[in-house]
């Protein structure tokens, strides 16, 4: 199992609303229209993992959490990796429900996306002073 701590910040545009993906970015802008993008400022980017991160996402078998924290609230995506997670991208982190595999995919197959957090989690998420504690669980059967 390897894990890894990070953070990420609220912004007043974020609105949880996207039906098949969650994202992180280490952006500091936020349009409306990024409907999923869930927290700003990301201090760990897919393409700062370790090797040992990269080399059990590219495993079908592995599990992948994301755990995010605010306030005492607390959700969890859950995904597997797979062949075309390359980790490549410096901005951005996605978690998706579907196969889709890019640079900018963290996980495929998740079991939520940023419409399924709860309502309470996402609005703590619109104040643009809120540390979002992240953590990267991953782990094989």
């Amino acid at each position: 199992m390897c894990r890894v701590l990070f953070n990420a910040y609220g912004h007043q545009n974020i609105v949880g609303e996207h039906k098949t993906t969650v994202e992180l970015t280490s952006e500091d802008y936020l349009s409306p229209r990024g409907t999923c993008i869930i927290g700003v400022r990301a201090d760990l980017t897919l393409n700062e993992l370790d090797a040992e991160f990269k080399r059990l996402a590219l495993l079908g078998t592995t599990t992948i959490v994301l755990k995010m924290s605010v306030d005492g609230l607390v959700e969890e995506v859950t995904g597997i990796g797979g062949p075309g997670l390359t980790y490549s991208d410096p901005i951005s982190m996605v978690a998706r429900t579907s196969s889709y595999e890019c640079g900018r995919t963290l996980m495929i197959n998740a079991d939520k996306a940023a419409s399924d957090l709860s309502r309470t989690f996402v609005g703590k998420l619109k104040d643009t002073s809120v540390v979002i504690d992240c953590e990267l669980i991953f782990s094989t059967q």
